[in-house]
């Protein structure tokens, strides 16, 4: 398949051992939460030595860097040791930033000068500012550099992580879909969005319908909606008490993006909130503070930890694969019925539209993957006039956000841009899409696909309908007949992106927790109509 023999060695290996021991340290205790809650700080004992116990991440990641995260329980010096194996013989060390309450003690580093196409392994370290001898225990992970040459490329993709009501359920596996994507090898993942439920707070206990129980890990930040700076950061927290999610951090490197429940459901900069659960009613003061926290909790460089920067971003992975991160969110229009014959703002903003026209026309890759946290042709409601993402249910010409869409179609089109392809979520359920001129009112653009994914651990809901303007015919879709479906009742999935070396063929599988693959799509590099 044109992908290296043993590549996964050292990813199925870095939990071994000493490795296992520090990269998958036991699971912060909701006690140490709620002090963290009262306090504004971590709440464990100041005494000893650091302790990074929310273990790491890596972002960013090219064919020589890499962008490295971690959390402190305190003030710390954050300190990171890289090496070609795991005995960490001739280790190189990079002294990170000093962490403290102004970024909710998390810190990243940048790696530089790495060789490509190799294994990275690494460890971090946290510093005692006064005494820089008392060092935390070392946290491991390891991950990949991109390839200068033409090598295969795997990534997994999908959305909506502790959703509706449903949480971390250690009876249950806690977040385990992350297990059973980490065991896929995966050279990356890309999170669609809702990486966070702030507006939907936890209860202990839910009933199912069968009479059993599910039972929810609770912390003081998941018990009401996220309004303050603290209460968002305490969401990202709770994610990170589940093991399976550390574990899968600690060996897959991430490509995140957001969606609206990182601030609250459906939400468009300008909004005022008629929702009495909220005594801060103005989104955009909310919207701040949530894209804060999101920038301190994932390494992006693009954001900043003062939230200054942006989300949308283009990620190279090598010759075969440009991915193309949009944000639909910070840019937006406000929802409406989505009639009007004009709208420049649309649903991702001027700028960004021709930030994307640009890069498209600019890539070299074979495959061209949108990552849009929002699909295109399913009819996403907000009330009963209004709607959240492209589509409006009007099958016509291009109306409102439409408009949008049909420009950067037909840009594509016209500078004989090959190889795109949409990746998305939102939706809390699976299905592949295909648009087609010969289907649709709109003709001014070539055939392409687009497959939805999701949700990893929410509630999941039945299919929307296929709105017409861009000729969308469905040949798969796997979703409930009832809504808020829990995890414990299935319908979780998570999609697979294999790409070859030789052929450059691109490999689509739609996947459900536990892995049974639910529908294949094989596109072929070069053509158009497939």
């Amino acid at each position: 398949m044109g992908r290296e023999s043993g590549r996964g060695i050292g990813r199925r290996t870095v939990l071994q051992g000493s490795a296992a021991a520090s990269a998958a340290l036991a699971v912060p205790t909701v006690a140490s939460a709620a002090a963290s809650a009262a306090s504004g700080a971590p709440a464990q004992a100041l005494s000893g030595r650091p302790s990074a116990q929310w273990g790491v991440q890596v972002g960013d990641v090219t064919t020589s860097s890499g962008l490295v995260w971690v959390r402190s329980d305190r003030p710390a010096r954050m300190i990171v040791e890289t090496s070609a194996t795991e005995s960490f013989a001739r280790a190189r060390r990079w002294h990170g930033p000093l962490v403290g309450p102004g970024t909710d003690f998390t810190g990243r580093t940048a790696l530089h000068g790495l060789p490509a196409g190799s294994q990275v392994h690494y460890r971090v370290l946290l510093a005692d500012p006064e005494d820089p001898r008392r060092t935390s225990e070392p946290v491991h992970g390891t991950f990949r550099t991109v390839p200068e040459r033409r090598k295969g490329v795997r990534f997994v993709w999908s959305g909506d992580l502790a959703g509706q009501g449903w949480g971390i359920n250690p009876d249950h596996g806690g977040y385990r879909v992350f297990e059973e994507m980490r065991r896929r090898e995966p050279d990356f993942f890309l999170c669609s969005g809702d990486n966070i439920y702030a507006d939907g707070p936890l209860a202990e206990t839910v009933k199912l319908p069968d009479g059993s129980t599910w039972r929810n890990l609770i912390a003081p930040e998941k018990t009401k909606v996220a309004e303050t700076l603290d209460e968002y950061r305490g969401n990202f927290r709770y994610n990170l008490l589940d093991p399976a999610l550390r574990r899968f951090h600690a060996e897959v490197p991430t490509i995140t993006q957001w969606d609206d429940h990182e601030v609250l459901n459906n939400w468009y900069p300008g909004e005022i909130l008629v929702d009495d659960r909220y005594t801060e009613k103005n989104v955009d003061v909310l919207a701040a503070r949530a894209r804060q926290a999101f920038a301190e909790y994932f390494p992006i460089s693009t954001l900043r930890p003062d939230a200054s920067g942006r989300v949308y971003r283009v990620q190279h992975q090598g010759p075969l694969l440009d991915v193309f991160v949009l944000d639909c969110r910070t840019y937006r229009d406000a929802n409406s019925p989505g009639r009007q014959p004009e709208d420049t703002q649309g649903i991702l903003g001027a700028e960004q539209l021709r930030w994307l026209k640009r890069e498209l026309s600019r890539s070299r890759a074979v495959w061209k993957v949108i990552a849009c946290d929002m699909p295109l042709g399913l009819v996403v409601p907000d009330g009963k006039s209004d709607f959240d993402a492209v589509a409006q249910g009007d099958p016509g010409a291009p109306l409102g956000r439409e408009l949008q869409l049909a420009e950067l179609l037909r840009h594509i089109k016209h500078r004989k841009i090959t190889g795109t392809v949409w990746l998305t979520a939102d939706v809390h359920y699976t299905s592949a899409q295909h648009y087609d001129p010969s289907r649709a009112a709109f003709k001014d653009f070539a055939p392409f696909w687009e497959f939805v994914s999701g949700p990893l651990n929410a509630g999941a809901f039945p299919a929307v309908g296929l709105d017409g303007t861009f000729g969308p015919e469905q040949p798969f879709v796997k979703a409930p007949t009832v809504a808020n479906v829990s995890p414990a009742e299935g319908f979780q999935f998570y999609g697979e992106v294999d790409i070859d070396g030789d052929s450059a063929e691109m490999t689509v599988r739609l996947r459900e927790d536990g892995g049974k693959v639910l529908f294949t799509k094989v596109l072929r590099p070069g053509l158009v109509g497939q």
